[in-house]
């Protein structure tokens, strides 16, 4: 019976309570225990009270004395030193209540990404959760989010709020299947994607620029702005063939759009997929550079100086 209190119980009960009650029945003291496995009489009153835990070894060596099978004194230590760790990371999430306010945790609500709940606690928990951390502490070391802590355009830039948007482009681009990447398929779709530039209806037009995309090995996902991340678009890549266009619809003008999309298929065509390229602010001279490049041929793609100049003559 002691046994499925502990499993099941989170009071934090140490396996020499139950001992004690062994020993009890049987009618052994500590001191005849510690004879009986040749262990020091100090280590067993240690184990006794919970301060020194029952090994693999121990656990087999209690077995051959008292005979509970050993597998269930170290089920016992185990659920025991599990409860003790919660309560530790309690006291940690305690700590960290004062950072989830820095996260737009209602628009992650919004999303399903997030539990809905008004408690400081639970917030806590469910952005580590979404994050895939131990702490919000780590959130700004972690290589996947790094880039949101690097943006610069304005000095009211929530970097948290840039790494939550990432991060749901990341969970949400995770369910959506597309082809194996092929840039040369992709390079020839440009046609067929500019041509949706036309398209009237919004709805028909992201159904079939999500199809073009997909098939090239693309997944598009379309993520409201989040509060002060100023961006309009991400490209990275998840797994080893699947790259990802992500777009806030930042502004909601259709030239900002298609203006955006053709600077982040530009990422793809030209740069290291290695990287993530988070639109707007890093003044790093080499991140520029690749800037420039896709700014470039969002521009010949979508209007060619030659046809422009054509056209004004």
């Amino acid at each position: 019976m002691m046994t499925e209190q502990a499993h099941m119980s989170d009071l934090a009960i140490p396996p020499g309570e139950y001992l004690e009650e062994v020993l009890e029945e049987m009618g052994v003291s500590q001191a005849e225990l510690a004879r009986r496995m040749g262990r020091p009489a100090q280590a067993i009153n240690e184990i006794l009270k919970g301060d020194k835990a029952i090994t693999s070894e121990t656990a087999l060596q209690l077995e051959q004395v008292v005979g509970v099978p050993a597998h269930v004194w170290s089920n016992l230590e185990s659920s025991y030193r599990l409860v003790i760790a919660k309560k530790v990371d309690e006291k940690k999430a305690e700590d960290e209540i004062d950072v989830v306010s820095s996260y737009p945790y209602l628009e992650l609500s919004k999303l399903g990404l997030v539990q809905k709940t008004q408690s400081k606690i639970a917030r806590v928990k469910e952005l580590r959760k979404f994050f895939g951390v131990s702490s919000l502490f780590n959130i700004g070391e972690v290589k996947e989010y790094a880039p949101a802590f690097r943006q610069v355009e304005k000095d009211s830039t929530s970097h948290e709020a840039l790494a939550a948007w990432l991060r749901a482009g990341h969970i949400i681009a995770s369910g959506k299947e597309v082809n194996e990447l092929d840039l040369e398929r992709l390079n020839r779709c440009l046609t067929d994607i500019k041509a949706l530039t036309f398209e009237a209806d919004p709805n028909v037009m992201l159904d079939n620029l999500s199809s073009l995309l997909a098939s090239c090995g693309v997944a598009l996902v379309l993520i409201p702005h989040f509060p002060k991340t100023y961006t309009t678009g991400a490209t990275f890549w998840i797994e080893k063939n699947k790259a990802v266009i992500m777009m806030s619809l930042r502004g909601s003008w259709s030239d900002i759009f298609w203006f955006s999309l053709m600077h982040e298929i530009g990422h793809i065509l030209l740069h290291d997929k290695r990287a993530t390229f988070l639109e707007n602010g890093l003044s790093d001279r080499q991140y520029m550079k690749q800037e420039e490049e896709a700014d470039l041929f969002a521009q010949e793609t979508l209007i060619p100086k030659k046809e422009y100049e054509n056209f004004v003559s």
